[in-house]
Formats: C-alpha cells, structure tokens, sequence
C-alpha cells in the first residue's frame, strides 16, 4: 500500500497487525486473512532481499506452502530433492540417507533462496487482503489485548508515520531484531558464548545437488546446500569468542572472510567444494542469535517463528517451525475473530488463547530446540566432536535418526489437519 507523503500521522484500524514478513508473519497474515480479519503486515526491509540462513525446507512443509498458495513457484524455482546428509569435521566426512517424510506424496525437502521464498509470501499475503507496509520500522506498542496502538515509519522520503489501533498483535520478528520494548534487555544480555551466523552463496561449487553436508568446527557449526538456479549457500554460526581470536591474527580483515578461511581450514569437504567456485556478492552476517523459548513475555502479543522460538540452526528446522508456528495460531485464534476484536471481551479472550497458543507451541516445537540444542554443542565442542565422531563412522545410520529426531519427517498437529481439510 502507498501512502502520500507530507501528512504527520496517518491513522489506520486492522483486526491484527503481523510484525515481520518473513515466513512466519507472512504466512499468518495469509491465514488469518483468509479467514475474514483485516490484517497488517508490517516488514523493515525492502523484497527482495538476501537473508542469512541456511533455505532449507523440509518435505513436510510442502502441503504447506500449497495451502498457502505458493506451492508450485516453489517447485518451480527451488534446487533438487534432498535426499542425502554428510558430517562434515576436519578431513573426514560421513554420508546417509535422509529420511523420507511421513504422509506426504512429496518426500524430501528443497532449498530455495529467502529473495525468492519471502517475496512469494509477502506477494500473496497482498492477494489475500493483508495491507502490507514495507519498508517500515516498528517504533513502539502500546496499549494491551483489544486495544494496541503502534506507532510505525514509512522509510523513503517524505514517509509517513502511521498510528496502527488493532486489537491483536503477533510478533514474527527474527532474534536478532527484537521488538522495541525487547531491545535494551537483549544489548544487556551479550555475552562471549553468543552465537553470530553468516551467510554466502557460491557458483560452481563442487556439491552434489542431492546432498545436505553439515558442518562441524571447534566453536561452531553450519552447512552447505544447493538451491535454486545451481546456486550454493553455504552457512555458518560460530561463537563470538572463537571469531574474534581468529580476527585478532589477521587485523583489519574483514569477518565473512575470516569465517570463510575457518571454515576452508576446518572442513576439508567445505575448501573441496569451493575450489574452482566464485563467491556471489558478499558475506552476509548477523546476530547473536540466542535459541530458545522466547514466549510468556507477559506483553499480550502472541508471537511465531523466531519470536517465539529457536531452534540451533544446526538442523534446519527455521523455516519448518515458522511455518508450522503460523498454522498452529491461525488454527486457534482464526474463528474467534468475533469475540477477540470485541472491546469487552478482546481482554480476556486473547489472554486466555495466549496461554492455550503458549502450550501448544510447546508442545509441538519444545523438543525440536532441545534436540538441535544437543546437536550443537556435540558439533562446536572439540572434546565432545571427538567423542561422537566414532560412534557416527561406525553407524551412519545416527545421521538418519538424527534427522528423525529433529522434526524434519513431521508437520504440526494442526499444519497437518489444516492441509489435509484443504486437500
């Protein structure tokens, strides 16, 4: 939506503003869209654009992206099946299959570039009815259930301000861009051990389009995956400590090369698969990403994907728990409509699915974290990295059900349900 230049505020109603168009915010504003609510989704940066992560999705989530609308331009554009998992530690590495995912027709997941799969989502939110304001920034929330104001800027010359009322907020904002109310207790928080992850694309890497290498070093981990357009991501998250020692040898380098000269240096699969290859645009970083349950803020807002949680990147799950995230609110909260934006009963109607919404996440979602929690400290401790790594070579099978562990063969409860009514 445009909104002329030269008005102070400009003052607009929804049902629900969306906070991030990623794929958790863009997907809830296409549900609840759907089901009548007058939605605003609200994005800081401009589509499309190159985002840090891994661009995995798993075959789970492909009924999903139908559902949502966008299913067949994601085949269209996404890389090859997935079929295959490597560790990749020092100079050795090890391959299995990965598993196939249950009740679904299309069995292994895909990758495809954030430039391509947020704009298809933010696109279709527009079809469906949601009011997109993109670029815009957050500035504040006030208020409470059944009556918040946010105040958001337009960015461009001349923007406006606009005043958003709404009865009901949900956060979709990544981890490393917090809510404002959120931001001065995350700067207090920073500490040695904070994780900060990066992000190349590479053409002509030398890695088979089938295969998922992930990627173990002393401090950190990541991996590699073919998307679309033969395009190679290669991704990484590493602990502050450990990248500054190494920056500390080489002054005034910059970061995404050094983290590219540990991981070369680290991984031998990963200096094979680039050689030959060219670096396309320039690294790309953030953070610190700090994983784990961010619900029960107390704030009335409900949240998804990484605002309500996080899983190590390590297994891939982002995008997988954005989604499905979406679908478990939507499922919830979708047919209340009535009596959520009512001004005597939003109050109490909201706090009570907010603590129903809080559960179910939990329930769905809580082992996710701690499996992946578990993965990355096996992956980025040396002691502990040379103690797993026998019982993996022995039996690669543990890559398999580590991938099973994880989530990536199961949908959501209500994701599922939700495609299976629409099928």
């Amino acid at each position: 939506m445009r909104v002329a230049g030269g008005c102070d505020i400009v003052k607009m109603r929804f049902d629900a503003v969306v906070v991030g168009a990623g794929p958790a915010g863009a997907a809830t504003a296409i549900l609840l869209a759907r089901a009548g609510w007058s939605v605003a989704l609200v994005e800081r940066q401009r589509f499309p654009r190159r985002k840090v992560c891994g661009e995995c999705v798993a075959a789970s989530n492909l009924p999903l992206l139908d559902t949502l609308g966008i299913g067949a331009e994601f085949s269209r554009l996404a890389g090859a099946e997935l079929r295959r998992v490597a560790l990749m530690r020092g100079s050795e590495t090890i391959v299995a299959p990965l598993p196939a995912a249950e009740d679904n027709g299309r069995r292994y997941g895909r990758a495809l570039g954030r430039e391509h799969l947020d704009t298809l989502l933010a696109r279709q939110a527009e079809l469906e009815g949601a009011t997109l304001f993109q670029p815009a920034s957050l500035q504040s929330i006030e208020g409470e259930p059944g009556a918040f104001r946010l105040r958001v800027q337009l960015v461009g010359t001349d923007a406006a301000a606009l005043e958003l009322d709404a009865s009901l907020v949900v956060a979709a904002h990544g981890s490393w861009e917090p809510l404002p109310s959120e931001r001065a207790a995350l700067r207090r928080a920073r500490k040695p051990s904070d994780l900060f992850a990066f992000k190349a694309n590479f053409r002509v890497a030398k890695i088979d389009a089938d295969l998922l290498p992930v990627l173990s070093f002393d401090g950190g981990y990541g991996g590699m995956v073919v998307a679309d357009d033969g395009l190679a991501t290669l991704a990484c998250c590493i602990r502050e400590d450990r990248l500054e020692r190494d920056r500390e040898a080489v002054p005034g380098e910059r970061a995404g090369n050094v983290v590219e000269a540990i991981l070369r240096r680290e991984c031998v699969g990963v200096a094979a698969a680039l050689e030959g290859a060219t670096r396309e645009g320039a690294w790309l970083s953030t953070g610190p990403i700090r994983p784990g349950v961010r619900l029960g803020a107390g704030d009335g807002v409900f949240r998804v994907g990484n605002a309500a949680g996080e899983a190590h990147p390590i297994v891939g799950e982002g995008i997988s728990m954005a989604l499905q995230s979406a679908f478990v609110l939507a499922s919830l909260i979708g047919s209340e409509r009535a009596a959520l934006i009512n001004p005597v009963s939003a109050a109490d109607e909201q706090s009570r699915l907010l603590r129903t919404y809080d559960a179910r996440w939990r329930q769905r979602f809580a082992r996710r974290l701690q499996i992946a929690a578990a993965f990355a400290h096996l992956a980025m401790r040396p002691w502990a990295a040379r103690t797993a790594w026998p019982l993996v070579e022995a039996w690669p099978g543990l890559l398999t059900r580590g991938a099973l562990w994880s989530g990536k063969t199961r949908c959501a409860e209500e994701a599922f349900r939700w495609t299976r009514a629409v099928a």
